[in-house]
């Protein structure tokens, strides 16, 4: 079984994309051999109001069983304690928070207390350290990317927070891990969508040093081809049981536990 962490629907404002609908996103996960994907709805991580975008989401999802909504939540702007406990209700396997594209400060208060508030409701905090290269970004896109320093003080400002941190690359995942105590490490997990695979080392040596169990797989799509993050597991020598980990078992039995 294959679980898409950090899947996407809808436009994206600084170019086109193709593949954003729900059609589209099935199509490219029947191709690949996906069976269920965690979905975030593009566009509101550039609106105000993000949670805006969360009702279209829920519909969305409701029509497709294969689909997970993971709704936005932005604790600057009031009623989002409610979205929490919507997801909570709806069964989301995770709440997302992009607080640079939102203006936030990502190491301010309001973070904090919605990361708390996330691990009182046994519900995953999900956010990208990025979305796409730097080269490749349209002018307008200004957001920075996440540091690595909100990680690791997200995850030890309350003993329930749980993180899936998405996007991020060797030397941040090395940055937080090995700056973390082992229980705060075991409770963030990692997409593999950013992380180089063969010919180059990287997510081999993760595996290795981090570990099997922190690693999940996501894709980035429709913003990044999901054969990539597919072939970075079919170049490297994993048993059954590594595979089965990173491609399903520890999103739906660590990150989903409540």
């Amino acid at each position: 079984m294959r679980v898409d962490v950090a899947a996407f629907l809808g436009a994206y404002p600084f170019r086109r994309v193709p593949a954003t609908s729900p059609d589209a996103l099935l199509r490219a996960m029947d191709r690949v051999g996906i069976d269920e994907a965690w979905v975030s709805h593009l566009p509101s991580v550039f609106w105000r109001a993000p949670a805006e975008g969360n009702g279209w989401l829920y519909e969305t999802a409701a029509r497709e069983r294969r689909l997970w909504p993971v709704p936005a939540v932005h604790p600057g702007v009031p009623g989002w304690e409610e979205v929490i406990g919507d997801a909570v209700a709806r069964g989301a396997p995770a709440a997302r928070c992009d607080p640079t594209y939102y203006g936030l400060d990502p190491a301010g208060a309001e973070l904090r207390v919605l990361a708390a508030a996330c691990g009182a409701a046994r519900l995953p905090l999900l956010m990208a350290v990025r979305l796409e290269d730097a080269r490749q970004r349209h002018p307008g896109d200004r957001a920075p990317e996440l540091p690595a320093a909100v990680v690791r003080a997200l995850i030890r400002s309350h003993a329930d927070v749980r993180l899936v941190v998405t996007h991020a690359d060797r030397a941040f995942i090395e940055e937080v891990h090995f700056g973390s105590t082992p229980e705060e490490a075991a409770r963030i997990w990692w997409d593999i969508t950013w992380v180089w695979g063969p010919p180059e080392d990287h997510l081999e040596t993760l595996l290795a040093t981090v570990g099997v169990d922190r690693f999940v797989l996501g894709t980035g799509q429709p913003l990044r081809i999901p054969e990539t993050s597919i072939a970075k597991c079919d170049l490297l020598d994993l048993t059954v049981a590594q595979r089965a980990a990173i491609e399903s078992h520890n999103a739906l039995t660590g990150l989903q536990a409540r």
